[in-house]
């Protein structure tokens, strides 16, 4: 939310659908815990309709409420049975056991995660960024390694944006989280596709 002002969060949400992103995080440090959930409300709709999962970022107890698809919690939060737990299933209608996603910074953390039983992981920061202020990059040396330890989906995170993606698939990189770039793109469809693109031509090789 530190990129999106309060009154174009709909629009920012639509052109992030229209641009074609897989998924989306409601991530809003410093907001309100009622402020959050009055933005996923806002958000979900819009998300639903055009089949993106919603991620809540910190509070699972927050997914049966809003109907996101499930939640994220940091390295020193929750555990993952406990997230779940809160998460429970969505008030939306038939829809399977919430998603939980866990932040990781090392090769150990990640192999870690997918022990406690997390449905995909977030590695990362890969580059030093303001979106994780105080967590040192843990630069793109390990992606292939966790690529080979780890089997369910990994989503490399930290200060990735167009003008770094190649060197991050190259890295071994076949998922990516790219915020600020997105958010402050004059065109945030367009960067979506693109992004997109580079993405998909690396799974289709």
């Amino acid at each position: 939310m530190g990129y999106v002002a309060w009154d174009r969060v709909e629009y920012v949400t639509e052109q992030l659908c229209l641009g074609g992103v897989d998924i989306l995080q409601l991530r809003a440090k410093g907001r309100s815990e009622e402020e959050i959930e009055q933005l996923g409300e806002r958000i979900f709709p819009l998300a639903e309709s055009a089949g993106v999962p919603l991620i809540i970022n910190d509070y699972p107890e927050m997914v049966p409420t809003i109907g996101a698809a499930g939640a994220h919690v940091g390295q020193d939060d929750r555990e993952i049975s406990d997230a779940r737990w809160r998460a429970g299933r969505s008030l939306a209608g038939e829809v399977p056991d919430p998603i939980i996603g866990k932040s990781t910074h090392s090769v150990a953390q990640a192999v870690a995660a997918e022990a406690e039983g997390a449905d995909y992981i977030g590695f990362g920061p890969l580059f030093a960024t303001p979106t994780k202020p105080g967590r040192p990059a843990i630069g793109m040396d390990d992606i292939r390694r966790v690529h080979e330890l780890v089997k369910i989906p990994i989503f490399c995170i930290g200060g990735i944006k167009l003008e770094n993606l190649a060197s991050v698939i190259a890295a071994g990189a076949t998922r990516a989280v790219v915020v600020s770039g997105i958010l402050q793109a004059p065109e945030i469809a367009q960067y979506c596709r693109e992004v997109k693109s580079a993405l998909c031509q690396t799974l289709t090789h």
